[in-house]
């Protein structure tokens, strides 16, 4: 593999937070690297490091020639009026501005001569960016994408914006792509969608998330930062829990026994006088080293511990009924003669695209929204907490421990009287943050605030609506491992496959038409099974109303229809003259008379020759789509 970008003993701060510590790091073509880090820990910062918006305080970042970095950022811009089209074309910057100059000096004749160096090495990075013409490899972008080109931005949902911010880092060909938290408020069906685009890249790749799922399924790579430190691991997200939890263990033995030592090392220099011997000098000052060495550790972060205050009084057997239950807005039907029943104890998932009605559901389920048909009958005894209700009621304007403990100083978690400070330390805020206004928060602090709020509640029915948005790593494991404990009877809606899996025992999957089906075990058990997701009217998997470049493929049969048939047989001899007449034309480019002719016959050479390798690039795609189906069937 090639190396692209090298990071040498590099430090970063910002006034005393320390991100980077002599950190050292090289990313290598074709690799999927995944940063981690918890909040706070720098991750964004890393990332604006190798793109050169933040420079170092110390070391050397070197980016080797030639290598070309594209970011996707975290924040979607807001809609515009520009057209999808010109924003994937805005991605081409770099490459304009190579033509642009290319061409002001080729109709220059006078420099023409003296300039040929830097011809043709404006020549080069621009083969090396895709060719000539702009035009032609944003429509080959929108069209592998499927992007409705002519729409505005302020038309498309969130989903579909994330689509075209993707094709706009995409269409430069970048040798590095950065992508930080792309699956930020995704439904499933896009999550999936940008999963199959990234492996398609055949570049490199670091990315920001935390969706495990996303990570298991593309990383070859974590990278953790680590109180200031980057540490390596090979392998993808559970290769990492395996070697990480090692590499902890090993760090706590060693500790201990240097800490053991120091102690058996401070007991003998306090025992007197023959510490002050000459002879001893030397292990008197191996002592102070190793006081030295001890005051500069860094303790790793601790953990979050989360508690639930669960009811001391049980449910009754049947929590809630529901029997052939319909509702719907206007022409749109989310629910059609669904009926479930729900016992005490069960954990149940709710899976679905965005707008499909999940929170339709729930909603039904609580009784703040009567169906338009149907009957709902609710069990005894039950006490109700809700996740999204209090994101919905949540007062920016007071303090993180003014929002959980509602004025008092103290709270009772499990039968027992505890600081609010201290229950808001088990969520990972500081006694300094816990006085903060909710206002000055991230989106996962605040998630971190309303699940604090939500556990101090008494429950035996636990309803969680998309709980897991903007959460780190550390406390999404502590949620899960606290849910699977949780005695009480469990709804959650959610995208995030992994959470899913860790904590419920069955699902209701929205599979379209108002069709709601409930399937034993968790989201990969429901996958497993090939099943497809309903898809919303407008929502980010069906809202595309500009047709694909290339005929749509039938569902497999019993052969090849004659036209695919007949297709599929004249792809080779389409190819191979194709790669005929680019090799003719790519000869002539390469000769050394080739720049020394007018201007205007260089760039119609050059635009026929992209424009034949775009050809070929589509017809190379559709013969292997005809191949995989004829190898299906």
């Amino acid at each position: 593999m090639t190396a692209l970008i090298r990071l040498d003993d590099v430090s970063l701060a910002f006034g005393d937070q320390a991100i980077h510590k002599h950190v050292n790091l090289q990313i290598e073509s074709g690799e999927r690297l995944c940063l981690i880090g918890r909040n706070g820990a720098g991750k964004s910062s890393t990332l604006k490091l190798l793109t050169g918006d933040v420079e170092p305080d110390e070391g050397k970042i070197e980016i080797f020639p030639g290598v070309n970095i594209a970011m996707l950022d975290q924040i979607l811009s807001a809609g515009s009026e520009h057209e999808v089209w010109h924003v994937v074309a805005e991605g081409m910057h770099e490459q304009t501005a190579r033509i642009e100059a290319f061409r002001k000096i080729s109709a220059d004749s006078r420099k023409q001569k003296t300039k040929l160096r830097e011809l043709e090495m404006l020549e080069s990075a621009i083969e090396a960016g895709g060719g000539w013409s702009i035009s032609v490899q944003v429509d080959a972008m929108i069209t592998r994408l499927e992007l409705p080109s002519r729409m505005k931005m302020n038309e498309l949902s969130g989903g579909w914006r994330r689509r075209v911010a993707l094709a706009q880092a995409l269409v430069g060909k970048p040798d590095l792509l950065l992508l930080d938290e792309p699956t930020n408020h995704l439904d499933i069906s896009t999550i999936e969608w940008l999963e199959e685009e990234v492996r398609r890249f055949n570049g490199a790749v670091l990315f920001v998330t935390h969706d495990r799922g996303f990570v298991e399924r593309l990383a070859t790579r974590i990278i953790e930062i680590d109180r200031g430190h980057l540490r390596s691991w090979p392998g993808g997200y559970r290769d990492y829990l395996r070697q990480k939890s090692k590499a902890d263990r090993e760090e706590d033995r060693r500790n201990a026994l240097f800490d053991k030592k120091l102690a058996e090392e401070e007991a003998w220099v306090r025992r007197g006088i023959k510490a002050r011997e000459s002879r001893n000098e030397g292990r008197v000052r191996a002592l102070k080293v190793m006081r030295k060495e001890r005051s500069e550790r860094v303790k790793r972060a601790r953990n979050a511990r989360i508690y639930v205050n669960e009811s001391d009084q049980l449910s009754g057997k049947k929590v809630i009924e529901v029997r052939n239950i319909s509702h719907g807005y206007g022409s749109e039907v989310l629910l059609k003669d669904f009926s479930l029943r729900i016992t005490r104890g069960e954990r149940i998932g709710i899976i679905g695209n965005n707008g499909v009605g999940k929170s339709t559901l729930l909603r039904i389920l609580l009784g703040e929204l009567k169906p338009d048909s149907g009957s709902i009958k609710f069990g005894t005894h039950l006490e109700v907490a809700y996740f999204d209700q209090l994101r919905r009621e949540l007062d920016t304007t007071k303090t993180v421990a003014d929002i959980v403990g509602e004025g008092r100083d103290y709270i009772h978690i499990q039968g027992k009287k505890k600081h609010i400070v201290a229950y808001l330390t088990d969520f990972l805020f500081s006694a300094k943050r816990a006085m903060t206004r909710v206002a000055a928060l991230s989106g996962g602090e605040r998630n971190r605030v309303i699940l604090a709020k939500l556990f101090t509640q008494s429950s035996n029915l636990l309803i969680l609506d998309e709980p897991t948005n903007d959460l780190d790593v550390e406390t999404l494991e502590a949620l899960e491992t606290r849910l699977s404990q949780y005695k009480g009877t469990l709804l959650a809606v959610s995208h995030d496959r992994y959470f899913l899996d860790k904590i419920v025992t069955s699902t209701l999957v929205f599979e379209g038409n108002g069709t709601v089906k409930r399937y034993a075990g968790g989201y990969s058990d429901w996958a497993r099974q090939h099943n497809k997701l309903a898809v919303a009217d407008g929502s980010e998997t069906k809202q595309n109303p500009k047709k694909s470049g290339r005929a749509p493929i039938p569902s497999p049969s019993k052969k090849l229809t004659y036209k695919l048939q007949r297709e599929l047989d004249a792809l080779p001899a389409q190819i191979k003259l194709l790669e005929s007449d680019i090799s003719t034309i790519q000869i002539e480019v390469d000769t050394d008379g080739f720049y020394l002719q007018p201007h205007q016959r260089i760039r119609d050479k050059l635009e026929k020759l992209s424009q034949l390798q775009y050809q070929l690039e589509i017809a190379v795609d559709r013969w292997a789509e005809l191949e995989g189906q004829a190898a299906d069937i």
